[in-house]
């Protein structure tokens, strides 16, 4: 999806308080009827024989320069600890944007293969400890930043992989295409949707008593950088006011590290004008450093869903956000059903409140929560064929439904199967990892 963000005044401007909230409100949400779809897949890159053996910097390095040479329709990034993104073109329907990255996927595939390499759909490494790969000033910044409130900041950067769809911010006026039931759908429909794609229960080969520990370490890391703001009927001045009050990653500089005081508030750097005047490209590039679960780009940003098992296992939970954000009667069944969950949010932002802890920690096991989930896959496979998706999508999300949704289950479950043996597998919850 386009990156709203550049739509900045001249980056070399400092700018006010005033000015700040002003080109948030207007670049954040950009209205009008829902048309494009994207996605960005992100996959942890291990040997072929054997997911389970390390990667050298220098191999990854290769295949990555390998890579950049191969025709390909998505951007292509490689995030912090070498794990690799396709973030799909904005694309006019469900299909095109499946028969896209798929080829883009196969292509990758390809390149890998031939290096003896290949893609693991998991949420959060279960072999490895966090590793940089990367080593640039931006990621030297985040991770004296993160380091502040813990480990959990460098699991997110170096091991985590996550599904991210991306959805038009949807119509001004009110009604179950609009921008501000679409805001409040996905921070309620969040939660469903970590608890039913879960697919992160290991960290050092042990389980960690959480069926996503990805989502675990984006809300250990602090409220300030991973949190969404208060939920109200005014999404644009909530974002705005989240923006200036989150703290401030790093000040750029031509030479020398790129440091900033202490829990420095944007707000509070447009008022101090210290260490020097903040700018709208100084803005454009904070708003890249705030990780909440839905993240407003023009588009909407979900970023909740863990990488998914199986070459294909992506297209699954970008059909169904699809058919329940886009298609306007399943748009109303989700909203209905989600309802009932905003109570146990306790009027907590996401990730931090009980609500999403639970759909992080339990999974489907969570009887609302596996209750919920079961009446949204049905929506989305009503309306998928009004969406124009194939038999082979349909199917997979029926498939999926299946082996998941009505049995309370998500892939995290499988990998615990695997590790613990069916009838040895612990209660969601307990925590082993010490």
């Amino acid at each position: 999806m386009s990156d709203a963000v550049s739509d900045c005044t001249d980056a070399r401007t400092a700018v006010t308080e005033a000015e700040v909230e002003a080109l948030v409100r207007g670049i954040c949400f950009k209205t009008g009827p829902p048309r494009s779809l994207g996605v960005e897949v992100e996959w942890l890159v291990h040997e072929l024989r054997g997911p389970q053996l390390p990667v050298t910097p220098e191999r990854l390095e290769a295949a990555y320069a390998a890579l950049r040479a191969t025709p390909l329709a998505s951007a292509l990034t490689v995030e912090p600890g070498g794990q690799l993104e396709l973030s799909s073109p904005p694309a006019a329907s469900l299909m095109e944007c499946v028969r896209t990255v798929s080829a883009d996927l196969d292509a990758v595939r390809a390149v890998l293969r031939e290096r003896s390499l290949a893609l693991v759909g998991v949420g959060h490494d279960p072999w490895h400890a966090p590793r940089r790969f990367l080593r640039q000033p931006r990621y030297d910044a985040m991770e004296t930043c993160l380091d502040r409130t813990g480990p959990a900041g460098r699991a997110m950067m170096c091991a985590s992989a996550s599904v991210q769809v991306c959805l038009d911010a949807g119509y001004e006026e009110p009604g179950p295409l609009g921008h501000v039931r679409r805001w409040w759908l996905a921070h309620q429909l969040g939660a469903v949707l970590v608890a039913a794609f879960a697919n992160s229960p290991l960290a050092g080969r042990t389980p960690t008593g959480w069926v996503s520990t990805r989502q675990l370490r984006w809300a250990q890391i602090g409220a300030g950088r991973a949190g969404a703001p208060a939920l109200d009927a005014d999404p644009r001045g909530a974002w705005a006011r989240r923006v200036l009050d989150a703290p401030v990653m790093c000040v750029r500089r031509d030479g020398g590290p790129w440091e900033v005081p202490d829990g420095l508030t944007f707000r509070e750097w447009t008022r101090s004008r210290t260490p020097r005047p903040p700018t709208s490209d100084d803005l454009d590039y904070h708003l890249t450093t705030l990780f909440p679960p839905v993240r407003p780009r023009g588009h909407l940003e979900l970023r909740m869903i863990d990488a998914q098992p199986g070459d294909d296992g992506w297209i699954v939970p970008l059909a169904v956000v699809a058919a329940l954000f886009d298609d306007p009667e399943a748009a109303e069944t989700a909203y209905r059903a989600v309802k009932p969950l905003a109570e146990r949010s306790l009027g907590l932002p996401a990730p931090h409140n009980p609500l999403w802890f639970d759909a992080a920690r339990d999974g489907l096991a969570d009887p609302e929560l596996c209750e919920v989930a079961r009446i949204c896959f049905a929506a989305a496979l009503d309306a998928l064929p009004r969406l124009g998706a194939t038999t082979e999508v349909t199917d997979a999300v029926a498939a999926y439904r299946d082996r998941h949704v009505v049995r309370g289950r998500c892939p995290a479950d499988d990998l615990l199967d695997r590790l613990l043996g069916a009838d040895r597998r612990p209660p969601h919850g307990k925590d082993l990892s010490s």
